[in-house]
């Protein structure tokens, strides 16, 4: 073997010279979204699955940093407008809100703190799906794996049903201490459960949620990923995923039903009107056709299996409507009087409740319990926690955004605009500033590159 002076130069030739002039292997651009979302069955199983997206967001913020130019979407002011608003919030979490609990625990913070990380998180990934290229990430490949996770929640969903007292504690629950994993909050979020029992129909019912936390989160996420998976497996596409598609579709049917969840339903009968609409009127003659076809199918299906009594008795059970309202009217009220400006940077116990004057959920008596003030729907808690000023700058980037695309008939527009009008629904009625809100920055990043490039994703 040849000698090499120790700081001389390398050989022009040879295999040293050529290993030498190797670049260290690189990951491919996109590969936290993989990871986040390839995995997240693994992540579900260790108890990492919410947090596996707050992780993923450093590598992102590396890769950006690394970037010569960082460009934002038009109305991306009023975003950042409403995290400076929401940081500013923090300095009112100890306040007492009218009608709230007086007091507060430092345990308040942490919240906060887990809140701040996924406000974080879901402005990193618009920005690092935004700025890439399609040469680095093409937006078939974002669309794919958003559309994988619309099957891993469908099979999460079967799960539940099959399997609805199945749970085990996860390895992120071993390794904790126990004065953690006792905390409710903390407990759902890394405990593994296929679902959520239910009495509410008079008898013993589950609610599918795995791979996710909550059944109102489950049906979300479900819905939200719902046109990615149909814009994965329509147009020029091989047969094994037209077979996809439909198998899909009719299998999700179980789960969607069964979860009793009757604002996913209205979604879904929005985003298919939606977008039959969308295609109508881009020309699109089967469209039409697929809607009338689905809609005499699914109706077959119910009416002809046990779902149809399960439905009906769900659609006769409205067990939360009143309280729901109640607690909309008391939150907004308990905003206006006493911090109507910046909010108060949090959620509150609500003092007593609508059906017992002592309050509490106690035995034989449920419905005495009532949910925190700024909960029971996202755009309560942006009232309730960041004031009106802070929820009229988060929703004003969002309407920012689908005024800008509401009439692109490029496919992944129509898809993002679906989502958008989904996103807008469930604000009222499910908390889900975390997962959820996380597609819908993707949703927007894909139709912001769009905008810059006109490419179209066939």
């Amino acid at each position: 073997m040849a000698d090499i002076a120790v700081g001389g130069p390398l050989p022009a030739s040879g295999p040293l010279a050529l290993a030498s002039r190797r670049s260290p292997p690189r990951l491919r651009p996109g590969w936290p979204l993989s990871v986040i979302f390839l995995g997240f069955p693994l992540w579900w199983v260790t108890g990492l699955s919410t947090f596996i997206f707050l992780i993923m967001a450093v590598p992102m913020a590396v890769a950006l940093r690394r970037r010569p130019v960082v460009r934002a979407p038009r109305g991306f002011a009023l975003w950042l407008f409403f995290l400076v608003w929401m940081l500013i919030g923090g300095l009112t979490l100890f306040a007492d809100a009218p009608y709230g609990v007086p007091g507060g625990e430092l345990s308040r913070l942490l919240v906060f703190g887990y809140r701040c990380g996924w406000y974080l998180a879901i402005t990193v990934v618009l920005l690092y799906v935004g700025n890439l290229t399609e040469e680095e990430l093409p937006r078939a490949r974002v669309i794919r794996l958003l559309g994988f996770m619309f099957v891993v929640t469908v099979v999460g969903g079967l799960v539940g049903i099959l399997a609805p007292h199945l749970e085990f504690p996860s390895l992120l629950e071993l390794v904790l201490p126990k004065s953690l994993t006792r905390n409710d909050l903390i407990s759902s979020l890394i405990h593994p459960k296929a679902a959520t029992l239910t009495t509410f129909l008079g008898y013993e019912e589950s609610r599918p949620i795995a791979p996710f936390a909550y059944a109102n989160s489950w049906g979300a996420n479900l819905a939200l990923y719902l046109p990615f998976f149909l814009l994965a497996n329509t147009g020029r596409k091989p047969r094994w995923r037209r077979v996809l598609l439909v198998s899909g579709l009719l299998l999700s049917l179980f789960p969607v039903i069964y979860s009793l969840n009757r604002g996913l339903w209205a979604v879904l009968g929005l985003a298919a009107a939606y977008l039959t609409l969308r295609y109508v009127h881009k020309g699109n003659r089967w469209a039409l056709r697929f809607a009338v076809g689905g809609a005499v199918a699914l109706l077959l299906l119910v009416t002809g299996s046990p779902l149809k009594a399960l439905f009906q008795q769900r659609l006769d059970t409205p067990h939360s409507n009143d309280r729901r309202g109640q607690l909309y009217v008391v939150t907004t009220e308990s905003a206006a009087i006493g911090s109507p400006v910046v909010g108060f940077g949090s959620t509150r116990d609500l003092q007593g409740s609508f059906a017992s004057v002592g309050g509490g959920e106690r035995p034989g008596c449920k419905g005495c319990g009532v949910p925190p003030l700024g909960t029971q729907g996202s755009l309560w808690y942006l009232i309730f926690a960041h004031g009106f000023v802070g929820a009229a700058c988060f929703l004003g980037f969002l309407v920012r955004r689908f005024a800008t695309h509401w009439r692109d008939p490029d496919r992944v527009s129509i898809a993002g605009c679906c989502v958008l009008l989904s996103f807008a629904v469930f604000l009222l009625i499910y908390d889900l500033l975390d997962a959820p809100l996380y597609t819908v920055m993707i949703a927007l990043a894909l139709m912001w590159r769009r905008e810059r490039s006109g490419t179209e994703v066939r």
